[in-house]
């Protein structure tokens, strides 16, 4: 079988939830052999993309507990010329993992990156009280580290227990049942895959000429005038000065879409850059 042309970059070690993305982006793909190149950082993913390591990668961009994405949308607005491909959007559910040779009951301390240990506050305090906390760089790594000491836990996902020879205690165990995570397939213009879905978005940069009061207001009347949606709205500073932003717009259309070709042609008059991001399937 001939090695395949395509590969992913994404937030390693292998077990995070930026691999589980990966997986599936890979079968939509229909490339399921594809090479998977893990990064050390959102940054490194972006710039695999950039500098043509990877075809394609794959970065967080939103969280329903903790929000935007800030890594990754400033590397849309000020580092990378890498655009959305697609989205989706999957459920973020906590396991607890421990060694094949360990039982719960001599588990002494509980291992995971800290959103892990966070969202599992109330399941720890019930189940594990007074158990320590080690924090690690990812929730995979907190996968390796209880499959080789058998007195710490470690929270992650299913796919680390079975990468890394781990036994699942308890499944599920994230206080908040409703925590997604949307992952963005990202790559260079011109490497948009044949998608399709019956939702798409179009996520859009928008830069000031100068900072004055009602810029923001102006952005979304032409939105509401052109009546279009808007499911995201986040600034964030230019890193130039106190006080100087610039904002995320997300709205679910395409930027072909006559309301959202009007909308953009206005702010294009009035701002002093309009950047498209993507015009992407949501999968």
């Amino acid at each position: 079988m001939s090695r395949s042309t395509t590969s992913i970059a994404f937030l390693g070690p292998l077990g995070t939830y930026s691999h589980q993305a990966a997986l599936s982006f890979a079968e939509k793909l229909g490339h399921p052999d594809a090479e998977l190149v893990a990064c050390a950082s959102f940054d490194e993913v972006f710039d695999a993309v950039d500098r043509s390591r990877t075809i394609y990668g794959v970065v967080a961009k939103e969280n329903s507990l903790e929000g935007p994405v800030t890594s990754t949308l400033d590397n849309f607005a000020f580092r990378s010329s890498s655009v959305i491909l697609a989205e989706e959007v999957f459920d973020i559910h906590h396991s607890l993992l421990i060694s094949p040779d360990a039982e719960p009951g001599g588990i002494k301390t509980i291992a995971s990156h800290p959103q892990g240990i966070a969202q599992c506050r109330r399941y720890l305090t019930e189940r594990y009280p007074g158990r320590g906390t080690q924090v690690t760089a990812s929730t995979a790594e907190s996968a390796r580290l209880a499959a080789s000491d058998p007195t710490v836990a470690g929270i992650a996902n299913p796919l680390a227990a079975e990468l890394y020879g781990c036994k699942v205690v308890d499944s599920s165990i994230e206080d908040n049942l409703g925590n997604q995570t949307a992952f963005a397939l990202i790559g260079r213009l011109g490497t948009a895959p044949d998608l399709e879905s019956s939702t798409y978005k179009t996520t859009v940069a928008l830069f000031m000429r100068t900072d004055r009061a009602g810029t923001l207001n102006m952005i979304l009347s032409e939105f509401a005038y052109a009546d279009i949606n808007l499911s995201m709205v986040q600034s964030r500073p230019l890193k130039q000065q106190l006080g100087d932003y610039m904002f995320f717009i997300e709205f679910e259309k395409k930027d072909t879409d006559p309301a959202a070709q009007t909308a953009l042609a206005c702010l294009r008059l009035k701002l002093r850059e309009v950047k498209v991001l993507g015009s992407y399937p949501v999968l």
